[in-house]
């Protein structure tokens, strides 16, 4: 049974820095892609960012681009999202995928 459990969400201020790790388990976590996706209040899920299974591969959504950084610890199978200068409209629940799996989330919320 798989399992990703997200954390390191909080309350940031405009400018400031967070970095979320998603502990992977129950699959072979080098065979799959990870990526991270967010839902705002009332809105759709949409996609963050995306990570290759060999890690040699990263792509980004436009409105993140240059500010957050994916990257994966094969060792410890956990993903991570090193997100900068964060802005108000990035608030919102973050979820890690591996395949068709989601974890629980995790809430971040950014203060003008």
């Amino acid at each position: 049974q798989v399992q990703l459990v997200e954390s390191g969400g909080g309350l940031v201020q405009a400018g400031g820095s967070l970095r979320l790790s998603c502990a992977a388990s129950g699959r072979t976590f080098s065979w799959y892609a990870m990526g991270w996706f967010r839902q705002a209040p009332g809105e759709e899920r949409e996609f963050i960012t995306t990570i290759t299974y060999t890690g040699g591969s990263t792509y980004y959504a436009d409105s993140v681009k240059g500010r957050f950084t994916i990257s994966r610890d094969y060792a410890k199978e956990t993903v991570y999202l090193q997100m900068n200068s964060l802005k108000p409209e990035d608030t919102g629940m973050y979820f890690c995928s591996m395949g068709d799996n989601w974890g629980q989330g995790t809430q971040v919320t950014v203060s003008s």
